[in-house]
């Protein structure tokens, strides 16, 4: 490394924080905790059942969005989009975009009927759809995704940066969040989690926000910045890439593959819908998503941009490019610690750091109490319909504790990803096609047969773990480099295409025998489902459905 880099690189070698950052840090976490816990002791009632896995089905539009939107957006997201802002520019924040497409799908085709089913789960759905053993298979599926997707990568990608920044080793970083998420959640249930969500979500915008403001005034604006980029790289403030583009994203792949992965998180993820489930009724089900939408605008001008904006100073000579602290090497995963100690002053990086936390722990928090529930509910309540609810809510504390301790163990292995958030995607590319196929086929096709689902449930499986192993093992990497090079999102295409044919030919070889529950959960067509009650004015759901839409393809046209 030359000696002038290597003085430019010194500062940002050992801690970064001071006692007023600690100070911050340490009073939010405290506040956090409880937070989450006075919620549960406000409503002691709501430690039995329901009350502790869906808050009651008391939740309203408002909260509703704001925790999906926390849930979703963690240390990952943070840590990850920040390294890919810096690789690729803004390419991955088609990730956020295009989600809130899926979101639209959500509120108009998925929401309505699950609240008219009264689910718990979505295991609970298939059930009532399909059979038991599609019960079954999507709540173990479920499991695995939320301890090995939700909360390895969400762990593994706080620990770097709280490493980063304290010099603290990558085991006690990940061990201390985790703890200290685990703590209300295990109390308090969905009500402490959403509660806490909808506080986090505030704070992790507020920090995010901070830090955009903070590069785009050290680079000089956004005119400097497209100035900046525009001789070496005019691409990174484009959302839409041709083929062959460094970030693996071309157009293409986006539009057929997004939809695929989008449809299973957003739609039918266990994690991520239980805020839904717990809704006060059909409209505040419908409006939350649709919120939570409007909010996903945030994360490319907040998470994504910010790295495009340091790579940028890199090239204007004002920061070192991101070294790890640790080798001394390039290392663009360390961009977000690099963000947080170059831009900002002691004492406001306490307050960033606070928001990675609220990031990092929302995540953990919604993950654990979906496991505790998909467990105490499919698993334990399916084979001892007898147990009580106090019960259940006993072994879901004892499940969530164990999910955690699992994460903690499996998060340091993802290392194996140079690029965290295209490696999450890649997991849940393998993951998604089958539950997509069944969800989507089963909800708009009334000829969709248990039989065939059981097998495109299982076969679907087995082809993308088939996949994942394949991956592991660098066996795209030896395709790419003999010429075969398959975009990662187009695996996910391929996957879903396959477990569709299988459906297809399964419903027709063994025809579907609906019960009268299971005849009521497939739609007519799909103009039925805009047909149901809304609340009028702008507060009617196909209204602010057409707005998000719109709005999504103008920002679309702009960033083309």
């Amino acid at each position: 490394m030359p000696d002038a880099e290597m003085a430019s690189f010194a500062r940002f070698q050992g801690p970064q924080l001071d006692a007023v950052d600690w100070l911050v840090i340490g009073l939010y976490m405290l506040g956090i905790v409880a937070v989450g816990c006075l919620a549960w002791w406000l409503r002691r009632r709501g430690s039995e059942g329901s009350e502790y896995f869906l808050a009651g089905r008391s939740l309203t539009w408002p909260v509703i969005g704001m925790a999906l939107f926390a849930t979703n957006i963690s240390s990952l997201h943070l840590v990850s989009l920040a390294q890919a802002g810096y690789d690729t520019g803004l390419a991955m924040g088609n990730f956020e975009w295009m989600a809130a497409f899926t979101l639209i799908a959500l509120a108009l085709f998925f929401a309505p009927f699950y609240l008219r089913a009264g689910v718990t789960t979505l295991p609970d759905f298939l059930e009532k759809r399909y059979c038991r053993g599609c019960r079954d298979w999507l709540a173990v599926i479920s499991i695995l995704s939320a301890v090995f997707i939700h909360l390895g990568f969400t762990l593994y990608a706080g620990a770097q940066v709280l490493g980063g920044l304290t010099g603290w080793d990558l085991w006690t970083c990940t061990a201390l969040t985790a703890v200290l998420t685990g703590v209300y959640t295990i109390v308090g249930g969905l009500l402490a989690v959403v509660v806490t969500e909808t506080i986090q979500t505030v704070v992790l915008v507020a920090g995010a926000a901070l830090l955009t403001a903070a590069g785009l005034y050290q680079v000089g604006g956004w005119d400097a910045l497209q100035a900046t980029l525009h001789s070496s790289y005019p691409e990174h403030l484009t959302v839409l890439r041709d083929a062959g583009d460094p970030s693996e994203l071309p157009w293409y792949t986006v539009f057929l593959g997004y939809p695929v992965i989008g449809i299973w998180y957003w739609c039918t993820d266990q994690t991520i819908v239980q805020r839904v489930l717990g809704a006060r009724d059909e409209n505040h089900a419908r409006i939350g998503p649709l919120f939570a939408g409007f909010i996903k605008i945030l994360p490319v001008f907040l998470f994504v941009l910010p790295g495009t904006i340091y790579l940028a100073l890199v090239l204007q000579g004002k920061m070192p490019a991101p070294i790890n602290p640790r080798t001394g090497k390039l290392d663009t995963l360390q961009t977000y610690v690099h963000m947080v100690a170059g831009w900002l002053p002691l004492g406001l990086r306490g307050i960033v750091i606070a928001a990675l936390l609220a990031a990092l722990m929302s995540t953990v928090s919604g993950a654990l109490n979906s496991i505790a529930t998909l467990f105490s509910y499919d698993l334990v309540k399916r084979w001892r319909p007898e147990t009580s609810d106090h019960a259940l809510v006993l072994v879901g504390r004892i499940v969530t504790f164990a999910a955690m301790l699992a994460a903690i163990l499996w998060s340091p292995l993802l290392s194996h990803y140079e690029q965290l958030f295209k490696g999450i995607t890649q997991m849940i590319t393998y993951v998604a096609p089958p539950v997509t196929a069944l969800f989507v086929w089963g909800v708009f096709w009334r000829r969709a047969s248990a039989t065939a689902a059981l097998v495109t449930a299982w076969s679907g499986t087995g082809m993308g773990l088939a996949c994942f192993v394949f991956e592991w093992r660098g066996g795209f990497t030896w395709l790419a480099e003999h010429g075969v090079k398959i975009p990662f999102l187009m695996v996910a295409v391929y996957l879903f295409l396959a477990c569709s044919a299988v459906m297809v030919i399964g419903s027709l070889e063994v025809p579907a025998q609906h019960t009268d529950e299971s005849a009521k959960l497939v739609w007519a067509n799909p103009l039925e489902a805009v047909r149901g009650r809304s609340w009028r004015g702008l507060g009617n759901y196909r209204v602010v459905a057409a707005v998000l839409a719109a709005t999504m393809v103008g920002l679309y046209w702009v960033f083309r």
